[in-house]
């Protein structure tokens, strides 16, 4: 069996917080259908359509955006593991 290792990609990615909708167009302004609502349980969720069906987001999720234009939820603990920030310089602040 062979290993692989996953290729450095910078991404641009914005957490979802408090049904905070506004926030994510300003960051991704070419988005439109994406659709926000108040959850039964309580709290806010965003559905966004991805490569794969639609996904929802939830308060605290990042919306990442990838390589290809497309976007998708993350949870934030997955995010914390996978991604370190990336400063003006290019290089990680961990």
């Amino acid at each position: 069996m062979s290993k692989f290792r996953k290729k450095p990609v910078v991404i641009e990615a914005v957490q979802f917080k408090d049904g905070d909708f506004q926030a994510i167009m300003d960051v991704f302004p070419e988005t439109k259908a994406w659709n926000g609502y108040l959850r039964e349980e309580g709290g806010w969720a965003l559905e966004i359509s991805t490569l794969e069906g639609v996904m929802t987001a939830t308060d605290g999720d990042w919306i990442i955006k990838g390589v290809n234009g497309e976007f998708y939820p993350c949870k934030p603990d997955i995010f914390e593991m996978t991604y370190d920030e990336v400063t003006p310089e290019g290089r990680g602040t961990q």
